[in-house]
């Protein structure tokens, strides 16, 4: 049994009820915290204790939509063509950088990835992957990149026809089946695995019925859910109208791949309606300010209405300190009436995702859930008090007060050192990099 006491530390809870606590030990053990309360630390004399005095501890932020993909893509200038609308942007940017992706491109992403988001505090990140040049095996090597830093997560490969047809379609769908039921020996084989799995999809417009009936089919095989973009664009929903007429969630649902272990992505072309079928069938949607603006596809105009609102990247890096800020003033700059504590509900509802995929509890720090925390070396002019948490956590904290991260009871960071040498990695990503560059440049759209 391995004992961590978090000694003298503020607690701050970032899920309603926001809460602060002063001066109190945080115990862990094992996986799990055990106690949080005056002194706590005391009945533990075996464990190793932390000074935690003037530090705040809140529990490890969701990053519930990322694309380790796009990892090493930052700084890229490379040679595209007329990007007037959406799919021009698909066409002429990201579908030539997945194309030119190879495994060890996907594992040096997948690395940066996962230490861009601890050393910013962000303990797990929901991956959402594609690599048309190297599918079978893709999604263990995100894993595997993801275990050596050791966030926590999950990833699964999009589905789509866009490059092969239906031959590209049956090996995403068995990438995604063969990666889920390696999660499940390791389960099985007395492991708690730290890299979950979903079945993935690229865009209803780039799926045929065919494919979304193997997702169905993969989804029953697996008892997992779809990952899964939907109307980021407006030519998404179109296209549903024009090729199957019907509205994109309606079509979903007549396959069954809606539920309460569904995550879906953008929306901001969902109708009230698809909304409404939406919050019955308990479906999650992630929130990506960051990426709609940087696309150029609008503003979800709707986020009030979803239940299940969560906050993600779309591959725009890990720190979830950033998105949340751009989140709420985006908000405001389209005259929104969210306030921090609302979205600070969305980032932290994303551990409602952990809980259905990990069987544990995340998101408190309270006895009897998951020891995924972040410490931050925070100082405030202004006390914290239970009122004002979230308003700290949008326009007071950021990456630069993370100290140290915990994740399944480990610390991956303490003192914002890793137990590994970050620089080599990087290094060796920068190379290749390069080659990745080189071939972005070399390939048609």
């Amino acid at each position: 049994m391995s004992i961590t006491i978090f000694a003298n530390a503020r607690v701050v809870q970032t899920m309603p009820p926001f809460s602060v606590t002063e001066g109190v030990d945080v115990v862990v053990s094992d996986d799990l915290i055990v106690a949080v309360g005056k002194q706590a630390g005391s009945a533990y004399p075996q464990g190793r204790t932390i000074d935690a005095s003037g530090k705040t501890i809140i529990p490890g932020m969701v990053c519930s939509h990322h694309h380790y993909y796009s990892g090493l893509s930052r700084g890229m200038l490379v040679r595209a063509g007329v990007q007037n609308d959406f799919i021009q942007v698909l066409k002429e940017w990201w579908w030539r950088l997945d194309r030119a992706l190879d495994e060890e491109a996907i594992l040096y992403s997948s690395l940066v990835c996962s230490i861009d988001a601890i050393a910013a505090g962000t303990t797990a990140c929901i991956d959402h992957h594609a690599s048309p040049s190297f599918i079978e095996g893709s999604l263990e090597t995100i894993a595997k990149g993801m275990r050596t830093v050791g966030v926590r997560g999950s990833t699964c490969y999009e589905v789509t026809d866009r490059n092969g047809g239906m031959d590209e379609v049956r090996r995403g769908v068995a990438e995604n089946i063969a990666f889920a039921k390696g999660v499940d020996a390791r389960r099985k084989a007395g492991e708690d695995p730290l890299v979950e799995a979903m079945i993935g999809g690229h865009a209803p417009f780039t799926i045929p019925d065919e494919g979304l009936a193997l997702m169905k089919t993969a989804c029953e095989e697996t008892q997992r859910g779809i990952h899964l973009h939907v109307a980021e664009d407006k030519y998404d929903t179109v296209h549903s109208h024009h090729r199957y007429h019907k509205d994109i969630m309606d079509r979903l649902d007549s396959f069954g791949l809606l539920g309460d272990n569904t995550l879906l992505v953008h929306g901001l072309w969902l109708n009230d309606a698809e909304i409404a079928l939406l919050n019955e069938r308990k479906s999650f949607l992630a929130h990506n300010p960051r990426s709609n603006m940087n696309n150029h596809v609008g503003y979800c105009d709707r986020l009030r209405q979803v239940d299940n609102l969560v906050l993600g990247t779309d591959g725009c890096g890990g720190n979830m300190f950033e998105e949340i800020k751009l989140a709420f003033f985006k908000h405001k700059d389209v005259g929104g009436p969210w306030w921090p504590g609302d979205f600070t509900d969305v980032l932290t509802r994303g551990n409602r995702i952990l809980e259905r995929y990990f069987g544990s509890k995340f998101g408190r720090v309270e006895p009897g859930y998951k020891a995924d925390l972040t410490i931050l070396s925070y100082q405030s002019p202004t006390p914290w008090v239970d009122g004002n948490a979230a308003t700290h956590i949008v326009w007071g904290t950021s990456s630069n007060a993370v100290e140290s991260v915990m994740v399944n009871g480990r610390l991956v960071m303490e003192n914002r050192v890793f137990p590994f040498d970050v620089e080599e990695i990087y290094a060796k990503a920068a190379e290749v990099a390069k080659r990745v560059w080189s071939r972005v440049d070399g390939i048609a759209p």
